[in-house]
């Protein structure tokens, strides 16, 4: 079976030309056990994505990361800073996003949303997720 490791979450319907204050997009990044880097097949699914939000200076991002359960706590934290690092960079160095914007939490093993007790919820707890906030103007 194979698995994409990049899709996108709506978690509120809305229409490109508005958005409610509550309303907020994630675009979530997935990585391989113990990586940090995107890939290019990523970065280029990261910036079509980006080329689809109207003026991304309307809005505000948070930058979740996560890692499975594998490795020990401080391990799994320094991994989920460098994923959130790697992101961030890419976004403010490669897609004109204002660092200003950005806010970064890193959860490390904790908080985990799938069950790190199977490969599958280990796989998809090895993530990013972009949350864009929108700015009431």
């Amino acid at each position: 079976m194979v698995i994409r490791f990049f899709y996108v979450l709506f978690l509120t319907s809305f229409s490109l030309h508005g958005f409610a204050q509550t309303e907020h997009i994630r675009k979530s990044i997935y990585f391989p056990g113990g990586q940090y880097y995107i890939t290019p097949y990523q970065i280029q699914e990261l910036r079509q994505f980006l080329d689809s939000i109207p003026d991304l200076n309307h809005f505000n991002i948070t930058i979740h990361s996560h890692t499975d359960n594998i490795g020990g706590a401080a391990y799994n934290q320094w991994l989920s800073e460098m994923r959130s690092a790697t992101t961030i960079h890419e976004l403010v160095d490669n897609n004109g996003i204002r660092i200003e914007s950005i806010e970064q939490k890193d959860f490390g093993q904790f908080n985990p949303v799938y069950d790190n007790n199977t490969p599958q919820g280990r796989q998809m707890n090895r993530r990013v997720d972009i949350i864009f906030w929108p700015i009431s103007l």
